[in-house]
């Protein structure tokens, strides 16, 4: 039995609240409309496969843009969200949202206690100490999502998830690394999609005088959601296998093949997930 920290699931409740809007984000129909990306067509027969899946964490899409909508238009969209993943059962979990254009500490607590398993941001904007505060209390992590993103005239479809998120994820990296985690050092995070590979540019990073080498942060997890065996491969020659966690990002992907091992893909599916959530340990 595996995990995965990263999924998306439309449910019911959260599609009508995104129909009752008339301005994006909104679904026409089963077409998803947002602001800089192309519209998407939502498969309303879509079900998540969780054959060997103990724990399958749902995901509000950042990309969306909810968590930076206006108070009064975010949270009836959040309130929808939690209502319909919390209601999947088993082996579903989610990851909780919260408006960060005017942080609730108060509100986001009563919804983690509701049985949420952390909490789950845009790349673009990292929240403030108030809510990682929250987390930190209740010994729950952060999760690192790509943001609303800009598509470029002409550009191709792919080009918002290629570009973009991985700027983005890039850049919530290093300001994590340069000013959030002094300020939470209890703080256990995890990075959608290898952070978008920024741990790579180590080299550079220390040439430019920040960082020495060899320096891991064992709080600090990357999911594997869009690469596949040779980014992976890259990635625990930097950091070590003990902080990579199994993401897969559907209905957009499905969980690579890590491609190293048996013991590493059990470290990455099981043993690894577990640490970042503060499962228990168990055989399978």
């Amino acid at each position: 039995m595996s995990v995965d920290v990263h999924l998306h699931v439309w449910t019911h409740a959260f599609v009508d609240a995104l129909r009752a809007r008339t301005s994006p984000p909104r679904v026409d129909g089963w077409t998803l409309l947002l602001d800089g990306e192309p519209p998407y067509e939502i498969d309303p027969e879509d079900r998540r496969d969780t054959t060997g899946l103990e724990l399958a964490l749902v995901s509000m899409s950042s990309p969306l843009g909810v968590e930076l909508l206006p108070p009064e238009e975010a949270w009836p969209l959040i309130d929808a969200y939690h209502e319909g993943a919390l209601a999947l059962g088993e082996p579903f979990g989610a990851w909780a949202s919260t408006c960060l254009g005017e942080p609730d500490p108060d509100r986001l607590a009563k919804d983690l206690d509701r049985g949420l398993a952390g909490l789950q941001v845009p790349a673009t904007v990292l929240p403030d100490d108030r809510l990682l505060e929250v987390l930190t209390a209740r010994d729950l992590p952060l999760f690192v999502h790509p943001g609303p993103a800009v598509q470029h005239p002409g550009a191709p479809p792919w080009w918002a998830a290629v570009v973009p998120y991985v700027q983005q994820l890039h850049a919530a990296w290093h300001h994590f690394h340069a000013v959030v985690r002094p300020r939470h050092p209890d703080l256990r995070v995890c990075f959608a999609a290898l952070a978008g590979l920024a741990p790579l540019h180590s080299e550079r990073l220390i040439a430019r005088g920040g960082g020495s080498r060899g320096l891991v942060d064992p709080g600090c997890f990357v999911e594997t959601s869009s690469y596949g065996p040779r980014a992976i491969d890259a990635i625990v020659r930097e950091l070590g296998i003990d902080v990579v966690v199994n993401g897969s990002d559907a209905p957009y992907a499905k969980a690579p093949e890590p491609g190293l091992g048996a013991a590493a893909g059990h470290a990455i599916r099981v043993v690894n997930p577990r640490r970042l959530l503060n499962r228990k340990e168990t055989r399978t």
